[in-house]
Formats: C-alpha cells, sequence, structure tokens
C-alpha cells in the first residue's frame, strides 16, 4: 500500500541517507551532473542551499563543499549582485559526462571482446600495468594480471597483452569480481529503491524540488556502488548479483522522477 500520509517525502529521504552522513562535496557532484552538466546551465548558491537543506545537509557544509569544488576545478563562481551562481567547469563536465553512461543506461553492456595484461616482476612492467588499473577501466585478476572490455591498447610496452572473444568464467573470478561488501551493498540499495517505489505517491510527485532531491538521491546512492568497479557483464558476478535488479529499478525510478528544468527550480524559491 501507497504511504499517502504527509511524511512520505522525509520517509523517502530518511531511506535513501540510511548509510550515515553525507559526503557534502560528493552530493554536489551528483547534482551539478545531473541537472546542470550542459555548457549553459548554471544553479544558484541559493537553490543549491535549498535542495542540500532537504536533505538535511546545513548551509555552512554546503559552503565549504562549494568551496572545495572550486579549488579542485569542477566548478566555477560568478557573482550576481548579493548572490552567486555555480557551474561545471570544462573540467567538470567531461568528468560528469564520463560516468553518465555508466550511471543511466538501462542495460550493461555486453563487449565482445576482451584483453588482458600481464607483468613481469620487473618494476616498470609492474608500474606501467598499475598504470593501466589507475583508468579504472580495468579489473585485477592477480597482482600481475588485468583485464578489460575492447581491444588491447596499441603502446604497450613492458606488459604481454592478448584479446580474445572466448571466455570461461570459473566460481573464484565471479566472487573475486563480486566482493561480498560489495554485493552487500548492492542488495541494501536494492532494499532501499524498492521502499522507494513503494512510498511514491501513485499519482506522481507534483513538487519540483521534492522530485529533484529525491532523483538526487537515487542517483547519488546508485552512482556511488556503480562507480566502485569497472563495467562487467552478468556473467562476471555471481548469480544473486542485484546489479541488473538495481539498474532497472534506477530506471523505473528515474521515469518517475523526470528531471526538472532549473529554470522551474529557481522560480520555485521565489513561490
Amino acid at each position: 500500500m501507497k504511504d499517502a500520509s504527509s511524511d512520505w517525502f522525509d520517509s523517502c529521504v530518511s531511506h535513501l541517507t540510511s548509510e550515515g552522513s553525507l559526503r557534502v562535496w560528493s552530493v554536489l557532484v551528483t547534482i551539478f551532473g545531473d541537472l546542470a552538466q550542459n555548457k549553459s546551465d548554471q544553479i544558484s548558491g541559493s537553490l543549491i542551499t535549498a535542495l542540500t537543506s532537504l536533505v538535511g545537509i546545513k548551509a555552512e557544509a554546503t559552503r565549504v563543499a562549494l568551496h572545495r569544488l572550486r579549488k579542485e576545478g569542477w566548478i566555477e563562481s560568478t557573482r550576481v549582485g548579493r548572490a552567486s551562481v555555480h557551474r561545471l567547469t570544462e573540467y567538470g563536465r567531461n568528468q560528469s559526462a564520463a560516468a553518465a553512461p555508466r550511471i543511466y543506461a538501462r542495460e550493461t553492456s555486453k563487449p565482445e571482446i576482451w584483453h588482458v595484461l600481464v607483468s613481469s616482476n620487473s618494476e616498470t612492467s609492474r608500474k606501467e600495468l598499475a598504470d593501466q588499473l589507475l583508468t579504472g577501466e580495468y579489473v585485477s585478476v592477480n597482482p600481475v594480471t588485468a583485464m578489460a572490455s575492447g581491444p588491447m591498447p596499441d603502446d604497450l610496452e613492458e606488459l604481454l597483452g592478448f584479446e580474445t572473444s572466448a571466455i570461461s568464467v570459473p566460481e573464484w573470478l565471479r566472487e573475486l569480481f563480486g566482493p561480498e561488501p560489495l554485493k552487500t551493498a548492492y542488495d541494501d540499495f536494492w532494499k532501499s529503491v524498492r521502499i522507494i517505489d513503494e512510498l511514491l505517491p501513485q499519482t506522481g510527485v507534483d513538487d519540483p524540488m521534492k522530485t529533484a532531491v529525491l532523483r538526487i538521491l537515487v542517483v547519488h546512492n546508485w552512482r556511488r556502488i556503480i562507480l566502485r568497479h569497472p563495467v562487467l557483464p552478468a556473467y562476471f558476478l555471481p548469480a544473486d548479483w542485484k546489479g541488473p535488479a538495481c539498474r532497472e529499478e534506477v530506471s523505473r525510478l528515474l521515469d518517475r522522477l523526470p528531471r526538472p528544468h532549473l529554470a522551474t527550480l529557481e522560480a520555485e524559491l521565489n513561490t
């Protein structure tokens, strides 16, 4: 049964923030990435504070996080009278655009080609493998072996590399790529989004600010999980892995919580 009481929104926020204190700068990255990823998009400081306050984040914490994002090159700010507006820098837009397919895709990609890299025990070879792992595209099989989807890089120096379209995935590899802590995170997120689906009013959310906040929290929690590992098809993961089910539910919730226009949200501040 749907929760028709006046506190359904607070219940949704509570479930979506139940893991503890939020990293405010990370929430802001989600806000900009979801609501203001285009070059022309900008968000007033007042709107950012209004959105974060509905999540329970204090205004001072929001100001500190905005300062951090400016310092790290994610956003730039402009004074308009006594107020400020904020927008993603080119670096911030590029980072957001790179993560977007992982976050918003309705299905996990199914690569036709994989490649494996193997290092020797030499320092230069191990460093080259470590540099490849830093790209976030590889999964480490063991200290000297990593693999990723797609064709093999053509600039390898000290690494053995080979491509294949036929891979046998043993159970030990499934467990390696789907460790218990990450599996538990998906299980918990699955329970949370299912509850949100039940709590949302059947007739839809008619408040743009509440729509934006719930959408941001869903995306934020999903983003925190999905970006913790490279893209992997289901046959590389444990049989009871909740990743595909979570992705399906996230897509469903985002359809029910369509992205509000920034102009609409800004106008809400004056009503």
